[in-house]
């Protein structure tokens, strides 16, 4: 194991033991590099690292800390990578998102409150009956944002958070290219809207399920 990576290793033990908690402040370099056997050149290299990844947080002049580890702080670094995918893998993002975000809008039956309900609607209204493509595009993840928001679970939201950069790119080239595909989004966006009002969880992962599904079979037909 390289030395940098075993400084990796060694700072996470101590994280998920325990030992460093979120918020807590490292000890100093010379004393935390004795106490887990490093050299302070391969322990920089290591709280770079970490640093990038969002697991501790850096202040010039103060310290290093331990950052909160919230998912959707951790799940950053996902975001980022995902921005590299190629053209021919956006079908594996949208397939993992036709598994997630129908789970998610599932659980938003349950829990979404009669505010959020009416902010959704009130986005899908201000389109009007022929938005752009562009201002479809915004308001798509902002609709889907809101309906994972509510579904309680942080890990999840930012997941989907993660994935939906690589599908933007494909909604807006199906929104420019496939027939009625403006009016189709809008149609599901209010049925999703509509099982979100009944409470009806089953109905809301079916109709999150096809909308997601109508993107990815569009779009497998055109590569």
């Amino acid at each position: 194991m390289a030395v940098t990576d075993e400084a990796i290793e060694k700072i996470k033990g101590m994280i998920v033991s325990g030992a460093l908690r979120p918020g807590d402040r490292l000890p100093k370099e010379s004393e935390l590099a004795a106490e887990l056997g490093l050299s302070r050149n391969s322990l920089r290299e290591a709280v770079r690292a970490l640093s990038l990844i969002r697991i501790l947080d850096v202040r010039q002049g103060d310290g290093t800390y331990v950052t909160s580890l919230d998912p959707q702080l951790l799940l950053e670094a996902l975001s980022f990578v995902v921005d590299f995918h190629r053209d021919d893998t956006v079908l594996e993002f949208l397939a993992v998102r036709r598994i997630l975000e129908p789970a998610a809008t599932a659980m938003a039956a349950a829990r979404i409150g009669e505010g959020q309900l009416d902010a959704l609607s009130s986005q899908l209204d201000k389109l009007g009956a022929d938005p752009s493509v562009e201002e479809l595009v915004t308001c798509d993840l902002e609709f889907h944002r809101g309906i994972a928001l509510a579904s309680g679970n942080s890990v999840l939201c930012s997941l989907l958070e993660s994935l939906s950069g690589p599908t933007t790119r494909a909604r807006v080239w199906r929104g420019l290219t496939q027939e009625d595909a403006v009016g189709r989004t809008l149609r599901e966006h209010r049925a999703i809207l509509s099982a979100l009002r009944d409470r009806d969880a089953e109905a809301a992962r079916s109709w999150a399920t096809v909308h997601i599904a109508s993107v990815e079979q569009w779009l497998r037909s055109t590569l």
